[in-house]
Parts: C-alpha cells; structure tokens; sequence
C-alpha cells in the first residue's frame, strides 16, 4: 500500500465490510500524475457470491467522513451498468469517490477485451460515453490496497501485455468516427447550429483521444485529459493540444469552417501514423 495517511485510515475498516472482496486506488494517484487536491478514487470490488452489504459500507463511512451526517452511499446497480453506484464523500478535507464493481463482471469483460471484443455504452458523467475496456484499464493501472484472495492479481495479470486484439478493434471502432463526426459538423455549420457543431468536435477529438491510446497500447479510462496525456506518447500527432485548443478558440469565435479545417488536419496526421507499416 502506498504510505498515505488517508488510504491507511481508510482499508483497514473498509475491509471488514461484509461482502467487500478487494479494493483498489485508481485514478490519477493510482498512476502517480495526482496533484494535492485529487480526488482519491476508491474502487470497491464485490463477488455475486455474496452481496456488498452496503447498510454496513454507509455505518463505516459515517466514522470515517469529516462531518457523519453527510455520510452517503448508493445500492449496488443505483449509478447504471457500467459506473455501477458507490459513494462521493469528504475525508480529512479531501474529496473521496467510492465505485463499486463487480468481480465476476469485470472477468468477462477482461475476456471479451482480450478477444478484441468492445462495447460503448451511455453513461452519464462520461460525455464520451463508456466503453467497456475502461474497466479492463482500471485493473491495470489500479493498485491493489486490500485484495486477500488474490482475486484483483489474477485479473491484473490478465492485462499485460496490452492485447493486440483490444488494440486493432479499439482503432475499428473509433478511427472511422473521426470524419464522420467532422462532416456532420459541416452539416451544421450551414446553419449555425453551434451546440450540434460542438458536440461533433467534441466526439472527433475524443476519437482521436482513443485511437491515440489504442496505437499506444495503454489503457484509457477517462475522456478527462486524455488528449494532454495522447500528446505525450511516442505515437501522436504534433502539437496535438495547441491544435485541439484552436478549434475550440474558433467554435468559440463562430469561426465553424476554421475550426472544421483543423480537424480534419488533424484526422489526415493521425491516419499518416495508423497508415504507416506497422502502425494499424
């Protein structure tokens, strides 16, 4: 466990809830990219086996929260399929996220990754949407904090090396999207819709955000700074956030066709890496 004086005050009476079979950091302090006021993202793993007693996970955080009465978790399957249900709590003046998720579930959703098999489903809070291999890439990039059965380590094992099979059919799925996201915005640029405009950028860099990771190899499990961190990788396309920043300066401006310009610029530089010899 990482020797942080909040994670040691929490596993220990975390781990005696009932039902509760592993649990994990993840997030940007998992991956060590954390700044002083991250949020502490706290994955709660359960089996079918036996249910997550979540009367008992609502007694615990009440001793544990700064203020007890503020204290507040969700049934399991209140926050949808994929996001699951958990809890947002304060703790020693920091901001605390508790996300369940299911053991079992996830297993499958490893296998179906690693046979390059991928879903994209509605989520709120994932503007993006959610796809299934962010539950793979939270395995992954997670760190095991309490995990007695070794039931986590089994499945992290499972992530490495990143699967080729995950990687080619996360380019397939979004890849395509990038210039037919752009076209729709020029649809709509005839008319000034600004709100449908943004929202096809928004779909064609976050595109652009997966294929990047994809031909990577690493696991993206947020749209929230994807593209910063897509700029860094060996694969990418230059000047990738300055670029980015510009079309959102234009949309912003009602300066559609610029904007629309620099896209598909963009598209043309990331289909010159995916179209090299080995690239895709």
């Amino acid at each position: 466990m990482p020797h942080d004086p909040l994670l040691q005050r929490l596993v220990a009476p975390l781990s005696k809830v009932r039902g509760l079979v592993a649990i994990a950091l993840g997030g940007s302090r998992a991956r060590g990219t954390a700044h002083a006021t991250s949020d502490y993202d706290i994955g709660l793993y359960f089996s079918l086996t036996q249910p997550l007693d979540t009367d008992e996970l609502l007694a615990v955080t009440r001793t544990l929260v700064d203020e007890g009465a503020t204290a507040a978790v969700t049934p399991v399957g209140e926050w949808g399929r994929w996001i699951v249900g958990g809890g947002w709590l304060s703790i020693g003046g920091q901001k605390v996220d508790l996300l369940y998720r299911n053991l079992e579930a996830a297993a499958q959703v490893i296998d179906a990754c690693r046979a390059g098999e991928i879903s994209m489903n509605y989520q709120a809070g994932h503007p993006h949407g959610f796809c299934s291999s962010i539950w793979m890439g939270e395995i992954a990039l997670g760190l095991p904090l309490h995990d007695p059965q070794g039931r986590l380590a089994q499945l992290k094992a499972l992530t490495e090396p990143y699967p080729r099979a995950l990687r080619d059919a996360l380019i397939r799925r979004f890849q395509w999207e990038i210039l037919f996201a752009i076209e729709n915005g020029a649809l709509a640029a005839s008319s000034g819709e600004e709100t449908h405009i943004a929202g096809c950028a928004f779909r064609a860099l976050a595109c652009i955000g997966q294929v990047l990771f994809a031909l990577n190899e690493r696991y993206l499990i947020n749209e929230k700074g994807a593209l910063r961190e897509a700029a860094r990788f060996p694969l990418t396309i230059a000047n990738l956030t300055g670029r980015a920043a510009d079309v959102w300066r234009h949309i912003g401006n009602g300066e559609f066709t610029p904007a629309l310009s620099l896209l598909r610029m963009l598209d043309e530089d990331l289909r010159a890496i995916t179209d090299r010899p080995g690239g895709s």
